[in-house]
């Protein structure tokens, strides 16, 4: 095995990823196993590196002097013709042979490519150079980083050339060949594998290992307390049914013709098609957008059963026939995603599911995009089985509540709890664009985390409060129903507008629309907002959620606990992803995350936490 070129502490030159950029950073520690460098920039960013990523000061700085030295700025516009004797060049008198003059030419232009685009030291002509700082902690100017404005598609290419201390050359057609847009973003796309995982979440091994049998006991357990009488958690445990009753081949079969129709709805040519955020290998998967035409084709399927008279009580009669179904669908999917992911290519593996563990990557997931062609299937099932799913489950308990209680129309609680997760689902699905930037899909794998949560803790817990009204009706007054809805309304409006807000600096910071917006740049070419909702605290849309979340359980009542299990669980879910969040924005922001701390000290309640 090859001995580490560089030691701890050590001074170097690293290349940003993603481009020809080198910057001064120190290494900081070595792995072994995946041949890395973990090395620490000026702003206390810390990037893992490949040896060939890195270079030492002296040769770096040698390199620069020869390109310095034989700058095009130096060198008249007749220097083919010069008689100098430089060591570049023959002596008087002798002619170089075509092959000696192709290879000085390629030379020259190496030299050009790798040493001229590090960043000048600041001058009183250059003040805009990169240090591994940002200049200011807040702007809003929409230019927050000379890395940003490099990789822009409408680059102004004098502009580049100014910054980075490039002079032009003699042939125009030779600059654009090696400063055109084709040639920058060529840079971009680096063949740089994940690093195996490290840190392991969720209680590491053990941990994983017991959530992969608690999550479907959970499930279990409130939908049988919500058959009882009385659902006091004082009444644990509840009676057990019989095994032989948990399952009907026929409900399974509907399970797969539901899921089948959407994945059809899915494949559909319809909707626009947009690009994700790029992969470690710099590639950009694309995606086609449309949830919200899938969702109103499925109302007019469900709309032409329930004309023809099919009975959707049929979903209530069996719920835990249909949970049983879609946690075993959801295993034997978990398994098949393993078992395919460890044939794929290194740098397609997720960067949380790479541990080596074969229980742990199993439950996160082993692989981040796994693909059948163009069908994403962690994409897919984000949004479309379950979280549909979840709104007719909603409408067969209420058609339930109704023939059950011979009611002429719905209650007002059930009616409440239908519109209000309603209008989240459209919302999430009228967005759909919006969670290609969420944590699910840039970096958690898809393995049983995500599969059982997509396919059977949305539809069958998040609609808990439906199917516990069926059994345990409730009634409120109209002033009771007012107040609940303007609750939800405070947490909607507080949800959309502050996610709507980082989508849209996200998707165009220049957007006039956006001035008002301040933020603090960061190494990585993006802002942090410290202004908006994002001023007031460092997660407002969870704040949203957590406030809809109470408003769907509120039309339920206080008789039991059992409707607050989901905000309950809700505020423990949003907690611990904002740590996880906290942890990942600390190492890829550094001084410019811990900055933004000090401006919005507040995590997700304001005043409280």
């Amino acid at each position: 095995m090859p001995s580490r070129k560089f030691a701890d502490g050590e001074v170097v030159m690293g290349r940003w990823p993603g481009s020809v950029l080198y910057y001064e950073v120190q290494v900081a520690s070595y792995d072994d196993v995946a041949h890395l460098y973990t090395v620490k920039y000026k702003d206390g960013t810390e990037l893992e590196l490949k040896e060939s990523d890195i270079r030492t000061l002296s040769s770096f700085k040698h390199r620069k002097s020869q390109s310095s030295s034989s700058s095009p700025s130096r060198r008249s516009s007749s220097r083919s013709r010069s008689r100098s004797r430089s060591p570049g060049r023959p002596a008087k008198g002798r002619r170089r042979s075509s092959s000696q003059s192709r290879e000085h030419k390629e030379d020259k232009k190496k030299n050009v490519q790798e040493t001229n685009l590090v960043p000048l030291k600041p001058s009183e002509n250059n003040t805009r150079s990169y240090n591994g700082e940002p200049e200011s902690t807040e702007q809003n100017d929409t230019s927050f980083t000379a890395l940003e404005q490099k990789f822009k598609p409408d680059l102004d290419i004098d502009r580049v050339l100014e910054h980075y201390g490039l002079r032009p050359r003699k042939e125009e057609k030779k600059k654009e060949e090696i400063y055109s847009e084709k040639k920058i973003f060529e840079t971009i796309k680096t063949e740089k594998a994940p690093p195996k995982t490290k840190e392991l979440e969720f209680g590491g091994r053990i941990g994983t290992f017991l959530l992969i049998f608690f999550l479907p006991a959970t499930v279990f357990y409130l939908l049988s307390m919500c058959k009882q009488d009385d659902p006091s958690i004082l009444n644990f445990p509840p009676p057990l049914p019989a095994l032989e009753s948990l399952w009907e081949t026929r409900v399974f079969g509907v399970f797969l013709l539901w899921f089948a129709l959407q994945a059809l709805f899915y494949l559909l040519p319809i909707g626009k098609v947009v690009e994700g955020l790029p992969l470690s290998s710099g590639k950009k998967l694309h995606y086609r957008i449309n949830g919200f035409y899938a969702f109103m084709l499925t109302a007019a399927a469900i709309g032409a059963l329930l004309y023809f008279q099919l009975e959707l009580h049929y979903l209530y009669d069996h719920f835990m026939q249909f949970a049983v179904s879609a946690a075993v669908f959801s295993m034997g999917l978990s398994i098949f995603l393993y078992i395919r992911s460890l044939r794929a290519p290194e740098e397609e593996l997720a960067p949380s599911g790479n541990s080596g563990y074969l229980i742990y990557d199993f439950f996160i997931g082993h692989e981040l995009n796994p693909r059948i062609g163009s069908f994403d299937l962690k994409y897919f099932c984000e949004l479309r089985p379950g979280l549909i799913g979840w709104v007719v489950i909603n409408l067969a308990m209420l058609l339930a509540e109704m023939k059950i209680h011979n009611l002429s129309m719905p209650s007002l609680s059930m009616i409440l709890v239908n519109c209000f997760q309603l209008l989240y689902v459209v919302d999430a699905l009228w967005n759909e664009e919006a969670v290609l930037t969420t944590m699910d899909i840039t970096h958690d794998g898809f393995g049983f985390m995500l599969a059982f949560g997509d396919l059977v803790w949305v539809p069958f817990v998040y609609s808990l409060q439906a199917f516990y009204l069926v059994g345990h009706p409730t009634s409120i007054s109209w002033p009771v129903a007012v107040a609940i809805t303007i609750l939800n309304c405070v947490g909607y409006y507080i949800f959309r507008s502050a996610n709507s807000q980082k989508n849209n600096f996200r998707r165009n910071p220049a957007d006039p629309k956006l001035a008002y917006l301040k933020f603090i740049p960061t190494a990585t070419g993006k802002g942090l907002l410290v202004t908006g909702w994002w001023g007031f605290v460092r997660h407002p849309n969870y704040l949203g959620d957590i406030i809809m979340a109470l408003a769907w359980s509120l039309p339920c009542g206080f008789n039991h606990i059992l409707p607050y299990f989901y905000v309950i669980y809700f505020i423990c879910l949003l907690v611990h992803r904002e740590a996880r969040d906290e942890h990942h924005c600390k190492q890829k922001y550094g001084l410019a995350w811990e900055k933004y701390c000090q401006r919005v000290p507040y995590r997700i309640f304001p005043y409280i936490y």
